[in-house]
């Protein structure tokens, strides 16, 4: 098991924004986190990555990196709980964050290099940037362009490049398709697709829960803060409950 989330509960103020919640993320999975918008999804993705403090509740990370990142040390589990968050990308989680949140006055290349900042091989960096620039043609395209210049589409490939830059073993993705086109949408989850099928586990935040539970291995339905659902996302994309509620259907 590569995350093992046990009795989660996250406060803001006296608001209980996380009331309970456990789930797990086995290595090599895609794990998508489905629910209305206001559920809680982002604010769990937030914890893990250790934006946010938990009021209770434990995180267990099976990490396979020392500090600084270094690889070969051993498997050993961590409490990401008390682990600041400069440090949990050294452990090798990144966080894609909701919203993008690329750096729109640097060029496309400037922000991928931001990416590996904690990283200090500098020939695997650029293998794994001429990597990134097969899965998204474009940004290798555009790679000279200011970031902010970009489409949304565009931006979110980069946002997605840059979190595979610091060569995670889990990828925490927040809403990857907020505002994009279908067709770009579509475009975004074959790559999701494509980077599980490398080894990098994934966990996934998503409105667009039909798109979500067509890629994910399992998946958890959160409402106001709990878990309501869970199950292999096949099944949950054929449950009547979870149909009338998030896809659409009846």
């Amino acid at each position: 098991m590569l995350l093992n989330v046990e009795n989660l509960n996250v406060h803001y103020g006296s608001i209980h924004a996380i009331k309970g919640v456990s789930f797990t993320v086995e290595r090599g999975e895609i794990v998508t986190l489905i629910g209305a918008n206001g559920a809680g999804k982002s604010t769990i993705l937030k914890t893990i990555s250790g934006l946010i403090r938990a009021t209770s509740g434990t995180m267990t990370y099976a990490a396979a990196r020392g500090p600084g990142g270094r690889a070969g040390v051993g498997e050993h589990s961590v409490n990401l709980g008390t682990v600041p968050a400069h440090k949990i990308v050294d452990l090798g989680i990144s966080q894609v964050p909701e919203g993008r949140r690329i750096f729109a006055n640097l060029t496309v290349l400037d922000n991928l290099e931001l990416g590996a900042y904690r990283r200090q091989d500098k020939a695997e960096i650029a293998k794994d940037l001429e990597w990134v620039f097969e899965l998204f043609p474009r940004l290798k395209e555009r790679r000279t362009q200011v970031a902010g210049t970009l489409s949304g589409g565009e931006q979110q490939m980069l946002a997605t490049a840059r979190g595979l830059m610091s060569r995670p073993d889990l990828m925490l993705l927040d809403e990857p398709s907020m505002g994009l086109a279908p067709l770009l949408v579509r475009e975004i989850f074959d790559t999701i697709v494509k980077i599980s099928q490398t080894g990098t586990t994934i966990l996934l935040v998503e409105q667009n829960a039909n798109m979500a539970l067509s890629v994910a291995n399992r998946a958890y339905v959160l409402e106001t803060g709990r878990i309501s659902l869970q199950g292999p996302a096949k099944e949950l994309a054929s449950d009547p409950k979870v149909r009338a509620a998030y896809l659409g259907g009846t």
